[in-house]
């Protein structure tokens, strides 16, 4: 067995993973926590029930070796209890959550061997399994999640197994398709590196008015596994009501990972313009109205005064009518 103690990134890796330290496959019953309930956990030989309160396992060794451990099942009932145990492969769901591949494995959970697939633990009593992950010649270095499964009575633990093959190991992220709306601010990390990260995450805006109060740089409480891609949603109370801003997120990780990306959003208090634009149009067409109403009222009013009669239809005068009939007589 090689515990390794000389890597930066450990402390980071402990805080995240004690809250996990027995964590249930995907898909299977969380009652595991319960004190009449059976548990299962790294053995070191301390004096917890338990084991040693390690909250993982972490092997380390390069392509060829042979890396032992034991896993400890600890049955605190008042009759017997079969456990089935096995190895599986880990990964990062969308939301950076861990979770196990029910398919079978390929990668660390099948390098892992164990003493016995079945242990059957008394009553009060813990047993021990020892285990042996034998690591390919062609191993790629770096990090290998994997996972020891035990299942008993439709419940189903799984103790996380971090393997690390030796040789140079890179540490790199991105960040990707980051969109801002209202409140929220959502992003993608992606572990480009061979090496599990634990990003921290800085945010910064700047609008027309000036920038913003920065956000404070923060663990994020994901783990991001090699070759993992993870979406992630940030809240952000100091967004603006009225301003276009660029907000910009910069991601740093132990071994010098580092990336940042930058979306920009117009904030427009659309319901104030809205009832001020349907006002204004009111206005307009009822001053429209009223000045299509005087322009009728003006054309239909009689002008003062006689009115002349067309200049070729001149009245017929009595002394002309008396002239022209005295020309027939």
């Amino acid at each position: 067995m090689s515990l390794s103690t000389g890597h930066a990134a450990r402390a980071a890796l402990a805080v995240i993973l004690c809250a996990l330290a027995v964590t249930p496959a995907a898909g299977t019953d969380r009652r595991d926590a319960a004190p009449q309930g059976w548990s299962a956990g790294p053995t070191g030989g301390g004096a917890r029930p338990s084991g040693d309160g390690r909250p993982y396992f972490y092997l380390e060794g390069a392509p060829g070796a042979v890396l032992e451990d034991r896993l400890s099942v600890t049955n605190p009932g008042r009759t017997p209890v079969t456990v089935r145990l096995r190895g599986a492969d880990a990964y990062d769901t969308t939301d950076g959550g861990f979770a196990v591949r029910e398919k079978r494995p390929t990668g660390t959970g099948a390098w892992l061997r164990l003493a016995s697939r079945e242990v059957t633990v008394p009553a009060r009593t813990r047993a021990e399994v020892p285990f042996a992950v034998t690591v390919p010649s062609g191993a790629a270095p770096g990090d290998h999640p994997g996972a020891v499964l035990a299942a008993s009575g439709g419940r189903e633990v799984g103790v996380r197994l971090h393997l690390r093959v030796s040789g140079p190991t890179l540490a790199a992220l991105t960040v990707e398709d980051v969109t801002v709306s209202g409140q929220t601010i959502r992003y993608a990390l992606v572990n480009r590196g061979n090496a599990a990260l634990v990003p921290r995450l800085a945010l910064t805006a700047e609008g027309l008015t000036g920038a913003f109060p920065a956000r404070k740089a923060r663990t994020l409480p994901v783990e991001l596994l090699p070759g993992q891609r993870v979406e992630l949603t940030e809240v952000w109370p100091d967004a603006p009501a009225f301003d276009r801003v660029t907000v910009r997120l910069r991601v740093t990780a132990a071994g010098g990972a580092r990336g940042e990306a930058s979306a920009s959003a117009v904030y427009v208090p659309w319901v104030p313009l809205s009832v001020g634009a349907l006002l204004v149009l009111v206005a307009t067409g009822a001053g429209a109205c009223a000045l299509r109403r005087r322009g009728r009222g003006r054309r239909e009013a009689p002008e003062d005064g006689p009115i002349d009669p067309p200049a070729d239809h001149e009245p017929a005068t009595p002394d002309r009518h008396l002239a022209k009939t005295g020309a027939h007589s």
